[in-house]
């Protein structure tokens, strides 16, 4: 069941990066639809990629610590033993099944679910799902709740001010097709 606070998933990064899906995919969390786990490994990368597209620092280092104030319970912890026993398509991917494991999640929410083998994940109780099929999953079990948190992260999106149908264009472009759908139908 996907709509509960002791739904554990943990987020890769090329999830969290796409700041309209991060902002989503946080508020949904924010009003308890599931709980977020991420690793030092998994913010290192972000903050990799946000260096890779221009942006300073100081910013980065600002993202980085709103979603930890956020969310103070998400970062998973002594996770690192496990990577050099786990065996994925990409080695370099290891650190996030470890987190997941650790944290006793139930999914994986990545865009590479190719990396994230069904007959590995199954060994260790866990599932990998795109973050569109996630988020519309979500909505399906609890759509008055996940309509609220779409509205608060709309009320709430600054520079550039959007409205929900605005707000709705940049998931799409962002390739969140069917949860941009989904919530349109709602609103």
């Amino acid at each position: 069941m996907i709509h509960s606070v002791t739904f554990t998933v943990v987020l890769d990064t090329n999830v969290i990066y796409p700041i309209v899906i991060r902002d989503l995919l946080f508020w949904f969390a924010h009003n308890d639809l599931y709980t977020p786990k991420w690793s030092n490994h998994i913010f290192d990368e972000w903050r990799n990629v946000m260096k890779r597209k221009g942006i300073a620092d100081e910013i980065a280092e600002k993202r980085i610590q709103k979603a930890h104030l956020a969310f103070p319970d998400a970062l998973v912890n002594n996770y690192e033993t496990l990577i050099d026993g786990l065996s994925l398509p990409d080695k370099k991917d290891c650190h996030v099944l470890a987190a997941a494991i650790k944290a006793d999640a139930s999914l994986i929410v990545t865009n590479n679910i190719k990396d994230f083998p069904d007959e590995v994940l199954s060994n260790y109780g866990l599932k990998a799902k795109t973050v569109d099929d996630f988020l519309t999953d979500i909505i399906d079990l609890n759509a008055e709740t996940a309509v609220v948190a779409f509205r608060q992260m709309v009320m709430n999106k600054k520079n550039p001010d959007l409205d929900e149908y605005e707000v709705l264009d940049y998931l799409r472009k962002n390739g969140l097709n069917d949860t941009a759908n989904y919530l349109h139908s709602l609103i």
